[in-house]
């Protein structure tokens, strides 16, 4: 598994389908962090794992994908209406998800749902930064 490779094809299908599906989802909130792990579940279908980590009222889902000898620590966020940015509170998480894996890089997925946003195609982007603690982390927002 390459996670390069991975992380493109998910924007891809996002910035294709990410709207559409949003808007059928009876349970909005939740509708982001469903795409993205039904999307790694069929990576992980046979030869890997999904692991999830559920931290219910605090915002924030842990994800850990095993596939071969790569490992994936994966944050999701969602950005609500009236919250600040949670980029820097999911970079000082990841760092300690990561430190209880033992991995030096990670994702951060931050799914903006506040009103009045770009389609989902205009707005979603990948960047990489560093975490506080120095790792790399791909910051995906969408």
């Amino acid at each position: 598994m390459n996670p390069d490779r991975l992380l493109n094809a998910f924007l891809a299908f996002w910035r294709q389908h990410g709207q559409p599906l949003l808007g059928s989802a009876a349970y909005h909130e939740i509708a982001p962090h469903l795409v993205l792990i039904a999307f790694l579940h069929r990576v992980a279908n046979g030869e890997g794992t999904l692991e999830r980590e559920y931290a219910i009222g605090s915002g924030r889902m842990d994800l850990c994908l095993r596939y071969g000898a790569v490992t994936l620590g994966i944050e999701l966020k969602v950005w609500r209406d009236g919250a600040p940015d949670p980029l820097a509170e999911g970079l000082v998480q990841l760092d300690g998800y990561l430190a209880g894996l033992g991995l030096d890089a990670g994702w951060l997925v931050i799914f903006d749902r506040r009103t009045g946003q770009p389609p989902i195609a205009e707005r979603t982007s990948s960047v990489e930064t560093r975490s506080p603690q120095d790792r790399h982390i791909r910051v995906v927002r969408a």
